[in-house]
């Protein structure tokens, strides 16, 4: 279950800060800065890829309590997207 929520969180994330682009947010992230050099949705996609590959190696290691933690720390990212998407269309109206 909780490489499904890994899964789930990483695609939410993917999706609340491509439209977080498309409306105008930046991303604070300077790792994620330097990769959507190479394109928003591709360095984007890039860094999704990366967290899925680290995923897969705690799964591999049996390192659950790990995915645990990440899966927190995603939740609070996508909560975090959601309020600049929410911040981005209040102020634009």
């Amino acid at each position: 279950m909780l490489l499904q929520v890994f899964v789930y969180l990483q695609l939410l994330d993917l999706i609340t800060t491509l439209l977080g682009f498309r409306l105008g947010a930046s991303e604070a992230s300077p790792f994620i800065r330097a990769l959507i050099y190479l394109g928003p949705a591709a360095g984007v996609a890039l860094s999704k890829f990366l967290a899925l590959g680290l995923g897969g190696v705690c799964v591999w290691l049996k390192k659950d309590r790990i995915i645990a933690w990440i899966n927190y720390w995603y939740a609070g990212l996508v909560f975090w997207n959601l309020c600049v998407i929410l911040r981005v269309l209040t102020v634009a109206n």
